[in-house]
């Protein structure tokens, strides 16, 4: 019984589908359909050639160029004509042996010609016979292109007779005669993409025909390429010539020379070489390759494998950057460098323009589009190869070596800087925004008309807390002197809490990638006391700023607060001097003569109540702001503002800097106009 509901529901079940599908009972042998020939080609494109966009299309002129590349690195052709005709057809000629055409052993009834044009996985690249190493690997590329063809004429010549096959949506015609010929040979291919595959608006394109032409030219030294384009084709706007003759007698070193041109260049000289090896199966191999270092910070590495383009790297890259990295490491160890370290493979090739050119037996693509090189083995001989004449290139010239090291290691340092500030910024976003514990922010949103005071220390800091307009003035306390950065290693700076905590204050970033819009305040204003310690105080954080954060100076947001050094009151008047000299002006012409005026000196912004320093210093009716400038900038002529003296470019170096020499002299130079000493 549970053997007949079970069939009962089945049946019930299907019935069910079948007023779905209505076709469940229909499936039978011979709805199994066999693709011969190319139709598979033709019905699913993608498998072959990666879709119909326009990049597979310019693929098909690539397979059909690669076959007579193939010739010219096996040594027979030496001459390759490509020609762009006004019906959208190109054409690929080279003076190679030519295609069989004599019957094919296994298809007595076919001619070689038509089993390389017809058959998938057909072709003379299986064994290595024919070719050593090739851009063709799986003997689809010609047929493939002939499948999606609209139409496709093969003309040979070869053992002094001329045969042609033409054939129509892959289909083949018949083997024509067109007689001898006395010293010509090779083969000549000509086809149209099919509208019906590739979409009726589908048009190979002049440039990017000829870019493909011209880089087969220089990675084959050997051969000349003669490029023929029907003028109506080219654009007005294209400056793609009409014809050319392509070729590169030095090779890649030649193409990448006129590439580089006009670029500023880290070292003069280029890397480039040539290498042969014999893989573990007793194959030769050979790689070329051309460097040269440019101050360009995105640089460029173009690969290739059998001259076969590979825009997705691949083995033999991994190869390449292991090696020259392994290399430069080894030539800052022997040299001492102590950050050597910290060097990778994007810092070496930072700014190189590079081409890598490999030539390998039975290679592996990631795809039949080979646009990733997967071979095993290639990497190791690739690295080998590249640090020994990389060493011997380093070693040659110690100077230039040199040179490029440092590029490298600054190069490096600007990458962690990069990855700290990353960081940094992940755990802003991740916390909000996240500010140093000791600032008194403003309530203002906007930066417009804000001011932030750095004050000394937390007493400081207290009497400009209750002082300030909570509105537009936020208030961060400092804790003493800070860091002298003209004298500190970037990581001491970088390290440093106090310089740390300004910089997340103010929103901003140091060196390059300081950005004046992340700027979180219009002022800055460094308020320190009237005295010998706030003054160096001032000038250490002044050079910081001139070092680390120019913008800020250039654009005129840095100020010094002016506040009062002594306080002078008679009778209910009350006044502030600033230094000796004005507390002597005050006396002598604001107070009565005879009379006792009472004088208090400020130790300090934290003996001044909130009110004094108010009204002295932070109000913006009654205060006076000394504005930072640099070296090349006029004084300002605001009314709130006096501009502080300008000096020479070199005297912050000098004085703020490492070497005590330059204090030395200007001390000498300057001890006797040194007055009333505060010490």
């Amino acid at each position: 019984m549970i053997g007949a509901d079970a069939d009962a529901d089945t049946e019930t079940n299907t019935g069910k589908k079948r007023g779905i599908r209505g076709t469940a009972d229909n499936y039978t042998a011979d709805q199994i359909e066999v693709l011969e020939g190319l139709e598979a080609v033709r019905r699913h494109p993608g498998m072959y050639i990666g879709g119909t966009d326009d990049r597979a299309l310019h693929h098909l002129f690539a397979e059909i160029l690669d076959n007579s590349i193939d010739e010219a690195v096996a040594g027979y052709a030496t001459k390759i004509a490509v020609v762009l005709h006004d019906d959208g057809s190109v054409e690929i000629v080279d003076n190679g042996r030519g295609i069989p055409f004599d019957p094919h052993p296994k298809f007595k009834n076919k001619s070689a010609l038509e089993v390389i044009f017809t058959t998938l996985h057909a072709g003379g690249k299986f064994s290595g016979k024919a070719y050593e190493t090739s851009g063709g690997l799986h003997g689809v590329g010609s047929s493939v292109v002939n499948a999606l063809s609209s139409w496709m004429t093969v003309e040979v010549a070869r053992d002094k007779r001329a045969k042609a096959m033409t054939f129509r949506e892959g289909a083949p015609g018949r083997l024509e005669d067109r007689g001898t010929t006395s010293n010509r040979r090779g083969t000549s291919v000509r086809f149209l993409p099919d509208a019906k595959i590739f979409g009726p608006n589908a048009r190979f394109a002049p440039d990017r025909l000829f870019r493909m032409t011209r880089s087969k030219a220089f990675l084959e030294k050997g051969v000349e390429i003669r490029w023929n384009c029907t003028p109506s084709l080219i654009g007005d706007d294209d400056d793609t010539p009409h014809k050319a003759i392509l070729s590169f007698p030095g090779g890649i070193k030649d193409y990448l020379e006129s590439e580089v041109d006009g670029l500023t260049r880290t070292v003069e000289a280029m890397f480039h070489g040539e290498s042969k090896w014999t893989n573990e199966q007793g194959q030769n191999a050979r790689m070329e390759w051309a460097i040269v270092w440019t101050e360009d910070p995105d640089g460029g590495l173009a690969s290739f494998c059998n001259t076969i383009p590979t825009p997705e790297g691949g083995t033999h890259e991994t190869g390449l950057r292991a090696g020259l990295t392994r290399s430069i490491r080894s030539f800052g160890e022997m040299v001492g460098h102590k950050k050597i370290k910290d060097i990778a493979a994007d810092d070496v090739l930072g700014g190189a323009q590079v081409i890598l050119s490999v030539f390998i037996p039975s290679p592996a693509f990631s795809n039949q589009t080979k646009e990733k090189l997967v071979t095993p083995g290639t990497s190791k001989y690739v690295e080998t190869e590249i640090k020994d004449h990389f060493d011997n290139w380093l070693g040659a010239d110690a100077s230039t070596a040199k040179k490029l090291l440092e590029a490298i290691i600054e190069r490096s340092e600007e990458r962690l800087r990069r990855r700290k500030d990353k960081d940094l910024k992940r755990q802003s976003a991740t916390r909000k925004l996240r500010l140093p514990g000791k600032l008194a922010d403003c309530s203002k949103s906007s930066r417009e008309d804000t001011e932030l005071f750095i004050v000394e220390g937390d007493s400081a800091g207290g009497s400009a807390k209750q002082a300030r307009r909570r509105e537009n003035q936020a208030i961060l306390p400092l804790r003493g002197k800070i860091l002298n950065v003209a004298s500190a290693s970037e990581d001491k700076l970088r390290a440093n809490v106090e310089l740390n905590d300004l910089l997340l204050a103010m929103g901003v970033r140091m060196g390059k990638h300081f950005d004046l819009d992340d700027l979180r305040y219009e002022r800055i204003i460094i308020m320190t006391d009237a005295d010998v310690d706030g003054a160096h105080i001032a000038s250490l954080l002044m050079t910081f700023f001139y070092q680390q954060l120019p913008g800020l100076i250039q654009s005129g947001r840095l100020f010094l607060a002016a506040p009062p050094l002594y306080r002078l009151s008679q009778s209910g008047k009350t006044l502030y001097a600033r230094d000796d000299a004005h507390k002597e002006q005050l006396v002598a012409q604001e107070f009565r003569a005879g009379s006792k005026v009472d004088i208090s000196r400020f130790k300090g912004l934290g003996e001044m109540s909130a009110t004094q320093l108010k009204e002295t210093t932070m109000d913006p009716g009654t205060r006076t702001l000394l504005r930072v400038t640099l070296p090349d900038r006029t004084a300002f002529t605001n009314s709130d503002f006096r501009a502080v003296p300008k000096v020479p470019a070199d005297l912050v170096d000098a004085l703020m800097g490492k070497k005590p020499d330059g204090r030395f002299q200007f001390i000498q130079a300057n001890a006797a106009f040194a007055n009333d000493l505060d010490v």
